[in-house]
């Protein structure tokens, strides 16, 4: 019972975002961007995928070394 709780407002909660990102992007029909705020969403991309593939380069060199294991309790 739970389950099909938390499914369907997971997928009320869906519905609702889909439904406002496409008002969103209706509603920037006539809306012009030049270079610089090509060059800007470019840049922003750019710097977003580095960061999360650094990020999770991070975390599977910790995990492959050790670094996330408990700590050893033997006296």
């Amino acid at each position: 019972m739970r389950t099909a709780l938390v499914i369907a407002v997971l997928l009320v909660l869906f519905a609702l975002t889909a439904g406002w990102a496409l008002y969103a992007w209706m509603s920037l029909d006539n809306v012009q961007m030049s270079g610089h705020g090509y060059a800007a969403m470019a840049l922003g991309i750019i710097f977003s995928l580095a960061l999360g593939f650094g990020l999770m380069g991070l975390m599977f060199y910790s995990n492959r070394h050790g670094y996330d294991d408990g700590p050893d309790r033997r006296y």
